[in-house]
């Protein structure tokens, strides 16, 4: 029994002991007179903006970008119309850039323009906004933290948002032209068109606004390359190539040019021959034969020149029996 109150003794001893070296615990909520409320001093920021800042940005600048997106949001939330506050929502993109997040980084930058217009950093916003577009443009995922996000391509929208931000600024030209190689490329012809024909109009002495005009001519071409031939889309397209070849004959693009037009002409060519059989099959010969003459005079070099000339000997075969 002594033995027992002896150890009893020593234990509360070490307990009482360890208990003074332990450092008060901070409160997990305190009351601040200045909102009246009670807060969680963990929520709470920098008593002002430079300092919060700064805070902030250590963590961004050891990788730590967490902890930086939540101090740049405290900084925004505390400090909206300061100074700080629209550098920190430019870092926040740069932080979601860093993480690979490029829809929410571009989210994040386009915040800066939208309520920091006039923050010095306007022109390297539009340049970050423009390569994360290429970036989407060049098979990006489409994904945002496992959620499909809600547009069918990101670039579309970030190129969209470029040309607004600056019209005629230096990449206005290029990311007009560019989001319409989007949306060709998603065979939306018509609206591709539409794009590109905004180079040509609002760009004309830009570097783009040749390869506009062919591509112009070849989302006509695409048209015309549907299951049923559209001859209406397909002489546009080919008369738009001509006009491309005949104006800038030197450009790389004139060789691709001429080889569709060879292979509009080839589409015309089977087209007439194919109609030409159709009315020979109904027994209305004349009008076959103006087909057949149509493709041995303009196509001569097509190989079915070859065959309406045969089928207009066999024709004339016929009628000698």
């Amino acid at each position: 029994m002594i033995a027992y109150n002896i150890m009893r003794r020593i234990i509360l001893s070490l307990l009482f002991i360890f208990l003074l070296s332990i450092q008060p615990a901070y409160p997990y909520w305190i009351w601040t007179p200045k909102s009246g409320k009670w807060v969680n001093p963990k929520n709470m920021p920098k008593d002002n903006p430079k300092d919060q800042f700064a805070y902030a940005k250590s963590f961004f600048d050891i990788n730590k970008y967490e902890e930086a997106k939540r101090e740049f949001r405290k900084l925004l939330k505390a400090y909206p119309k300061s100074a700080e506050a629209a550098e920190g929502q430019y870092y926040l993109g740069l932080t979601e850039e860093a993480q690979g997040k490029l829809y929410e980084a571009y989210q994040a930058y386009q915040m800066v323009i939208d309520k920091y217009p006039f923050s010095e950093r306007i022109q390297e916003v539009i340049e970050r906004e423009y390569k994360i577009a290429e970036k989407f443009m060049a098979g990006e995922k489409r994904k945002a933290f496992g959620i499909d996000l809600p547009v069918e391509n990101p670039a579309i929208e970030i190129f969209g948002k470029v040309i607004e931000n600056s019209t005629y600024g230096p990449l206005a030209p290029r990311a007009q032209y560019k989001l319409g190689l989007v949306l060709k490329g998603l065979m939306r012809y018509y609206e591709a068109e539409d794009e590109f024909n905004k180079v040509v109009s609002r760009y004309p002495d830009s570097e783009w606004a040749s390869a506009a005009k062919f591509q112009i001519a070849s989302c006509r071409s695409s048209l015309s390359k549907g299951p049923a031939y559209d001859q209406g889309a397909a002489q546009e397209a080919k008369q738009r190539f001509e006009e491309f070849v005949k104006e800038h004959p030197d450009a790389v693009l004139s060789l691709d040019a001429e080889k569709n037009i060879g292979e509009i002409r080839a589409k015309e060519a089977q087209a007439s021959f194919d109609i030409g059989r159709f009315y020979e099959k109904q027994k209305a010969f004349e009008s076959a034969k103006i087909y057949y003459n149509d493709l041995i005079n303009n196509y001569s070099d097509s190989p079915w020149a070859a065959q309406a000339a045969a089928r207009l000997q066999i024709m004339e075969q016929k009628n000698e029996k």
